[in-house]
């Protein structure tokens, strides 16, 4: 259901504007997809599990929290990103 420290230091490198960032709306976005991805997975064979499904909808409303600024802030990079994610918009 979560991701390892490994998973996420690699999907902190793949997104990160700089050498030091870690916290960009993109970094954060491309670290809440692949939780979402994961705990999707989780689901699928845990049906009567209501308590990650409402911590599934949280992520997934902060995700779009967080694309909707970013899509306001700087478009081509929003663009970008949910294009290399796969996300639908």
């Amino acid at each position: 259901m979560t991701i390892t420290a490994e998973k996420k230091t690699q999907v902190i490198k793949d997104y990160r504007r700089t050498d030091t960032d870690s916290g960009s709306p993109e970094v954060q976005v491309a670290i809440l997809t692949e939780r979402i991805v994961s705990l999707t997975d989780h689901l699928r064979g845990h049906k009567h599990d209501y308590a990650s499904r409402r911590g599934l909808l949280v992520m997934v409303s902060k995700r779009n929290r967080l694309l909707e600024y970013l899509s306001r802030t700087d478009r081509p990079k929003y663009q970008e990103l949910i294009g290399r994610l796969g996300l639908r918009k």
